[in-house]
């Protein structure tokens, strides 16, 4: 077999990576306890990164085809296969998926929309959540309520009432909303969120609850990049209701990416794409599945190349999400 032959057939395969984890003030254990990872106890694990290619962290290859296989190596060698014909060897693969433990309420922040981020420095972030575990009051804040305004949401932060001007709904496994640049939020105690989004890195903190962070020191905040950042016309938003009923459910689909929720019973098959036609992530929710040869468990993520036709099997009836439309040269 030629080496180029060699190349092609190991991108036949989907790629799985091992996940980063990151303590953080507001996690816990649900990582474990629900996603059956090996991650320290008595330690507040709040974000497990398993797809990410940024400069001080990147994903590293579970089954490498060589020894510690990064995400960004296999672009940079095989930018055709992996992503497409027009992918740049130096472009960095577009999408970060994570998956939350908000045993405790996140930060009120917000990410700045791409004009804004060029001007403060940062990058832009549109992210999706999917929920995927909650407790009895678990609950999203996304936008404002009605009425709020620039001048008195200012007022608000400075006499520590934030939290009275934005929008909170409660949050229930299998719901998802899209949280675009520019829109305030926070995400609640109680949630095991599967976030999907933009390869970025740039959070501007608007309000913390006046709690310290793991250094007993309160964490920083960026109030004047928020201000100018947050979109004050955002009002009300809701969470989008998926289904079991449904085979396929559209959750986003939006410049950066689209994400798809499928519900397969045991034994179905699904050809997700041909060859040469689209580079897509498998995230599953639930139940167990197949693609060739290699079995994708529950929490856990697929990678099917540009290059590589995908088709999924269930071995157990099964929720899975598939994020795609992503791998447009920039």
């Amino acid at each position: 077999m030629s080496n180029s032959s060699h190349i092609e057939q190991n991108f036949s395969m989907i790629f799985k990576f091992e996940p980063i984890y990151q303590e953080r003030v507001w996690g816990g254990q649900l990582l474990r306890t629900k996603l059956q990872r090996n991650i320290p106890r008595n330690v507040k694990i709040g974000e497990s990164w398993d797809l990410v290619d940024r400069d001080d962290i990147n994903s590293i290859l579970l089954h490498p085809l060589k020894k510690s296989q990064s995400l960004r190596s296999l672009i940079q060698e095989n930018p055709r296969l992996m992503m497409g014909p027009n992918w740049l060897s130096d472009q960095k693969f577009p999408i970060l998926v994570k998956w939350l433990d908000c045993t405790e309420r996140l930060s009120l922040q917000v990410h700045p929309p791409k004009q804004i981020a060029q001007k403060l420095s940062g990058e832009p972030k549109t992210e999706n959540w999917y929920i995927a575990h909650t407790t009895n009051k678990a609950g999203l804040f996304v936008g404002f309520k009605k009425g709020t305004t620039k001048y008195n949401f200012r007022k608000a932060i400075e006499n520590g009432s934030a939290e009275n001007c934005c929008h909170r709904i409660s949050s229930k496994e299998g719901e998802s909303i899209l949280i675009e640049s520019g829109r305030i939020h926070a995400i609640d105690s109680g949630n095991l969120i599967l976030e999907i989004q933009q390869n970025s890195d740039t959070t501007f903190r608007v309000f913390d609850w006046d709690r310290n962070g793991l250094n007993g020191i309160p964490r920083e905040l960026h109030i004047d990049k928020s201000m100018q950042s947050i979109d004050f016309n955002d009002y009300e938003p809701s969470t989008l209701k998926t289904t079991t009923n449904l085979k396929s459910q559209v959750l986003a689909d939006c410049n950066e990416f689209r994400i798809r929720k499928f519900n397969l019973i045991n034994g179905e098959k699904i050809q997700l794409k041909d060859r040469n036609s689209d580079c897509s992530i498998i995230h599953l929710i639930s139940g167990r599945v197949n693609v060739g040869k290699e079995k994708i468990e529950v929490g856990e993520h697929g990678l099917s190349p540009f290059s590589a036709e995908c088709t999924i099997k269930a071995t157990h009836n099964s929720t899975l999400l598939v994020t795609d439309r992503f791998n447009k040269p920039t």
